[in-house]
């Protein structure tokens, strides 16, 4: 269903009246200009009928008949359009959504924060290092992280080359889901190097046997393959921030009504941008495609209803999916109020929790890092929350990477503070690593299952 955007004077440029909060300062209007513009050119990175796919997805979901499993890098990075990263990024998210399908007893949908995350907001417009303040590294698509003057400029060109860089990944992520990495009668496609030495191997194994075993009868008392069994769909997103760039990947479409961002299937708007009079809830509104918001420990009942009604004010069946992000050690206080509050608008919406952005925290020598703790304090917390509420949470939405780092204490193997610098990678924020990321799969499947049996 189509957004009657002409009664509501939107555009995919009506966002340039409003205050637009993250936006580079860029030094050369014609080489911007031109850089637009050849992004506009190019072709589209997904198509419509994925984005009403994905739409469809979100509104199972919300019902119940569906979870969605939102997960990958921080940011991106130019350097690791690889197939090596690539393909260890899709392994855990298979590995995960095998877990949670096989423990929810529910078809998983797999949103990837890939393919075009490559902005990222900061908190401050600048950065300083030994008495220099240089502008702050916004993300790939924006400027360098290398702390040089002439890096951190923003340059209009790393627009087109993180277009060209989605294009790679999307093909890659594309082939492999469709082209048997995915089937589910070779499981052992997924395993990373180091899976062997997973404290949850033999767990893993053990339910992979099961679905086998499964699997195996299933075809013997049908007479026939399971084919529907050997490919996946991956969806992508990414946090809609560099409104320029967004606008040159909106269009419009044959056949259909209203304007989609056809660089993303889920854009969705962040906590430091998500002010319902400012320039990317603006742009984020008139989209057809289905919307992700940001809802932070600042959020107000009164806001948070504006924002339900503006990004959705036709009660689209899964046009809007609501990701909480509050800490530990505040989701308690916030959250029930905010379920209330959009449950009096008579609106439908998907629950999702992040439980990573409110755990952030710094070491005493200045290292971003997560606690694995408080991460899945805050997830448990969202699932007793929603179901003391007679609300339901229909996903999760996770920073992780399938590459073994050392980004974020705790977890089965027990990262300490002193193994931070072992494998630290991350040029933002601190990621769950493989096994962290699997075991936090495990633990919503124990959780999911001592609150509803």
């Amino acid at each position: 269903m189509a957004h009657d955007v002409a009664t509501k004077d939107w555009s995919p440029s009506s966002w340039q009246e409003k205050e637009a909060l993250q936006q580079p300062t860029y030094t050369d209007e014609v080489e911007l200009e031109e850089a637009l513009d050849h992004v506009s050119s190019l072709p589209p990175l997904v198509t419509s009928w994925e984005v009403d796919n994905l739409k469809d997805e979100l509104a199972r979901a919300a019902r119940g008949e569906r979870f969605l499993l939102q997960g990958g890098e921080c940011a991106e990075s130019f350097a690791d359009c690889t197939a090596d990263v690539i393909t260890s990024r899709l392994k855990i998210l298979m590995q995960m959504s095998l877990v949670l399908t096989y423990g929810l007893n529910t078809s998983v949908v797999r949103v990837g924060r890939f393919a075009g995350q490559y902005a990222k907001p900061r908190s401050s417009d600048t950065e300083t290092r030994n008495g220099t303040t240089l502008p702050s590294y916004r993300g790939d698509i924006v400027n360098d992280a290398a702390f040089t003057e002439e890096a951190r400029v923003p340059d209009p060109q790393r627009m087109v080359e993180a277009c060209s860089s989605s294009a790679l990944t999307l093909n890659l992520v594309r082939s492999l889901s469709e082209g048997g990495f995915a089937d589910l009668h070779h499981p052992e496609y997924w395993d990373l190097d180091f899976m062997q030495h997973s404290p949850l191997a033999e767990e893993y194994h053990a339910m992979v046997d099961s679905i086998e075993d499964t699997l195996d009868f299933l075809e013997v008392v049908t007479a026939r393959e399971l084919d529907s069994v050997e490919s996946v769909q991956f969806y992508t997103s990414h946090e809609a921030l560099l409104l320029p760039y967004e606008e040159a990947l909106s269009r419009s479409v044959p056949h259909k009504d209203g304007i989609y961002n056809l660089g993303t299937h889920l854009p969705w708007v962040g906590k430091r941008t998500n002010q319902p009079e400012n320039a990317h809830v603006e742009y984020a509104r008139g989209l057809e495609n289905p919307i992700g918001l940001k809802v932070g420990p600042d959020m107000t009942p009164t806001i948070l209803k504006r924002l339900v009604q503006t990004l959705d004010p036709d009660d689209e069946p899964g046009e809007l999916t609501l990701i909480t992000r509050f800490g530990s050690d505040t989701i308690g206080d916030r959250l029930p109020g905010l379920i209330e509050a959009v449950r009096d608008t008579g609106q439908s919406v998907l629950w999702i929790c992040d439980p990573m952005h409110g755990n952030t925290e710094k070491t005493d020598d200045g290292t971003k890092t997560r606690r694995f703790d408080n991460i899945l304090g805050e997830l448990e917390q969202a699932l007793d929350i929603h179901a003391a509420e007679d609300s339901h949470l229909g996903g999760v939405h996770f920073e992780l990477t399938g590459r073994n780092v050392t980004e974020c204490i705790g977890g089965a193997r027990g990262i300490a503070e002193s193994d931070l610098g072992e494998a630290y990678e991350s040029l933002v924020d601190p990621r769950l690593n493989y096994d962290q990321s699997l075991e936090m799969a495990f633990s919503i499947v124990r959780k999911y299952r001592a609150l509803h049996g």
